[in-house]
């Protein structure tokens, strides 16, 4: 009917489409709004699939906002629903305690999970995967100031030697001075007097949960959930090889890639970066 706007009046064009008055210029503004948010429609677009899925509209709202393009976060709340682009949702996870076998250390932390600066309070678990009837398992330490896992090791079987490798890397991050807090729940892995000794010859403190108190260890068991809602869950794979390859790049976009609300709209690295070396 626009097209034929020119060469007729609008009433007769009316008329012919049975179409009221009210109801075309309605239309009209409509379409008009969808051809103002085009450009801003498609820079969504790319972000959501950039990050497969894994960004909701606050996000991407802050990502388009390091892009220089100054947005509120309702119109890309609203234009996200329109277009059926939906953030992963992060399903419900139980775990089970298994009764203690050793001494366990003081809960230090208290559920103090703000840092003033790197390498001052540290978190680590273990979680496992399964895939195909094998299963995988995932031991990262994650520094507490910008939530950037600092070491981690993947293994077939949870042995002590892959706890031992996790603490070589992470040890590899600290300068002569410092003495980070290393706060884990009371897993036997942490629990074994080679693994307390370590800690001790390097002069950390070691922190443990409350048994059966995931709570106090939030910060590792948050990101745990992050990571299989946004790889684990949402993927098929095919073999152990290919969950460890994709657990490699994850944790890699993680450090450096994905942007955390928290962090000012930066990723763990970039926060670190600005931070401690003046990083614009």
């Amino acid at each position: 009917m626009l097209e034929l706007r020119h060469r007729f009046p609008l009433s007769g064009l009316l008329r012919c489409a049975g179409l009221a008055r009210s109801s075309f210029y309605y239309q009209q503004k409509a379409l008009k709004a969808v051809e103002k948010h085009l450009d801003l429609r498609e820079r969504i677009r790319e972000i959501f699939t950039h990050h497969r899925g894994r960004y909701g509209y606050r996000r991407v709202t802050a990502e388009l906002r390091r892009q220089g393009l100054g947005v509120n976060h309702k119109t890309v709340q609203k234009l996200m629903v329109r277009m059926q682009l939906k953030s992963l949702v992060r399903p419900k996870r139980y775990k089970a305690f298994v009764g203690p076998v050793a001494e366990a250390a003081p809960n230090h932390l208290q559920r103090d999970f703000e840092a003033a600066q790197p390498n001052e309070k540290w978190v680590t678990d273990v979680t496992e995967f399964k895939v195909n009837n094998r299963k995988l398992y995932l031991s990262p330490v994650m520094d507490l100031y910008n939530r950037e896992i600092v070491s981690y090791e993947i293994a077939e079987r949870p042995l002590p030697t892959m706890i031992e490798s996790m603490l070589t890397k992470a040890f590899d991050r600290l300068e002569s001075n410092e003495r980070p807090i290393l706060h884990s729940d009371q897993g036997w892995h942490y629990r074994m007097p080679s693994f307390r000794k370590r800690l001790q010859r390097k002069g950390l403190v070691h922190s443990m949960s409350r048994k059966g108190n995931c709570l106090d260890n939030a910060a590792m068991e948050s990101f745990f959930a992050t990571l299989k809602c946004e790889l684990f869950y949402v993927n098929e794979f095919e073999s152990i090889e290919a969950l460890k390859g994709a657990l490699h790049d994850y944790i890699r976009y993680y450090n450096v890639d994905r942007i955390k609300m928290s962090l000012s709209g930066l990723s763990p690295v970039e926060y670190r970066q600005r931070e401690t070396q003046g990083w614009p």
